[in-house]
């Protein structure tokens, strides 16, 4: 029996899951404070504001996704699991883990900025999100890997 396959596909799993979702928990804590300290200046934002704030979330979504799509995969195929299967999830993990990661924090800087320029009285709240949205494309790309790259 032959465990490094398994052992490759989890670590690539527990990426896929454990990064995207500390990217999405500290992107939501740094635009949540802007939000906090904008609401001082301008309380009407809240809004606003909090859908800016949960952006970054989505990031450990994909990640869980990815991870339940692919545990499936793996559990089914359990010891029969080639070397390059167990290699190919963990190379999408570990790239699903960093974009997801990377781009949540990437996103929550542009998140935080808005709310901050509106808490300024600036009406930005729409080029805000479309600008948000760019580094969310790369967790997509990422998540698509994963799907793809599923062992069967």
């Amino acid at each position: 029996m032959n465990t490094l396959p398994l052992f490759l596909a989890y670590i690539g799993m527990s990426m896929m899951l454990g990064l995207a979702g500390i990217g999405s928990a500290v992107g939501t804590v740094m635009a949540g404070n802007a939000t906090v300290a904008a609401m001082k200046k301008n309380p009407s934002i809240f809004g606003s504001a909090m859908i800016l704030s949960a952006l970054p979330s989505t990031q450990g979504l994909y990640g869980f996704a990815a991870f339940f799509l692919n545990l499936g995969a793996v559990n089914k195929l359990g010891d029969a699991l080639t070397l390059s299967q167990g290699l190919a999830v963990f190379a999408v993990g570990l790239a699903m883990g960093l974009v997801g990661l990377i781009s949540a924090i990437k996103q929550a800087q542009i998140a935080a900025n808005g709310i901050v320029e509106m808490s300024n009285g600036h009406n930005v709240f729409g080029n805000t999100l479309v600008l948000a949205v760019f580094p969310e494309l790369y967790a997509i790309l990422a998540f698509a890997s994963c799907f793809l790259a599923m062992p069967s």
